[in-house]
């Protein structure tokens, strides 16, 4: 694994390469702001009271990571019984026992029918009495089956009480507290910042000279301060007749989370 030393070198050498590009040219500057990759609203597939948040506003978490648990004591009693009812082998194996009783039954008869000493009607009721009790035995496999799939069903109820981070990120507000009832509001509000946007409003005039995938030098407001290198990923197609502008967004990368979100910034690009 690289060092975090090295790990920062890889990341500004190519960035001082490309502020050399921006000497000697008229560049063109223009206000930006950083903001989050992503912001995701948390809330819960099911409603119920929050038992327990684990995480605060400012904390970092993991996808996957569970954020918050409503109280689940019911659900939870639920599970163990169809635990119960999903081990439960008793009817099954009686039932299998006369079927396989009825097999041996009607085999032996059947001598007897073909040698003429039993009479029909007793060998259409010993045939009769072994197909009800195939019959038997499979309806005790399909409860068995039901079984198994009710205890699936009711795990996965007990799962949904917990909620789960869906991505990297760091914790922008708690919404709600323990014993709150969640219904449709969201319990926490998430950033994802390994990557940042850099959203910019330029003049119609610069139009023709913003392609996406350039790069432009973005340096964010004292005292973070700094100069990065963003590219282009997004121009707007719909210019706003109003104002004359138009949108342009840029990605930057944020290693190590050395950049907030939230900031003002200048947005420098190459001249011609």
């Amino acid at each position: 694994m690289k060092s975090l030393r090295v790990q920062w070198l890889n990341f500004f050498v190519p960035v001082a390469v490309v502020l050399s590009g921006f000497a000697g040219a008229r560049a063109a500057e223009f206000d930006g702001v950083i903001e989050p990759h992503r912001v995701v609203k948390v809330g819960s597939a099911v409603s119920g009271v929050l038992e327990t948040i684990n995480v605060d506003r400012g904390d970092f978490v993991k996808e996957g990571q569970v954020l918050a648990i409503l109280q689940s004591g019911v659900e939870k009693a639920a599970v163990e019984v169809a635990r119960v009812r999903a081990k439960m082998e008793g009817e099954l194996k009686g039932k299998k026992a006369n079927l396989e009783f009825h097999t041996r039954k009607q085999i032996r008869n059947e001598i007897l029918y073909k040698g003429e000493v039993l009479p029909l009607g007793q060998m259409d009721e010993i045939e009769t009495g072994r197909i009800l009790a195939e019959m038997q035995h499979l309806e005790a496999l399909e409860n068995k089956r039901l079984a198994e799939q009710e205890l699936n069903r009711a795990m996965e109820v007990v799962n949904r009480m917990s909620i789960h981070s869906p991505m990297n990120g760091v914790v922008m507000e708690r919404l709600l507290s323990p014993g709150e009832y969640v219904e449709t509001q969201p319990i926490l509000k998430l950033a994802e910042i390994d990557i940042l946007y850099v959203e910019v409003i330029i003049p119609v005039a610069q139009y023709a000279s913003i392609k996406v995938g350039m790069r432009a030098k973005v340096i964010p407001e004292a005292p973070i301060g700094g100069q990065y290198i963003a590219e282009v990923k997004i121009v707007d197609r719909v210019i706003d007749a109003a104002s004359g502008t138009f949108g342009v967004r840029l990605e930057l990368p944020n290693p190590n989370h050395r950049l907030p979100a939230g900031l003002k910034c200048k947005v420098i690009f190459p001249g011609k």
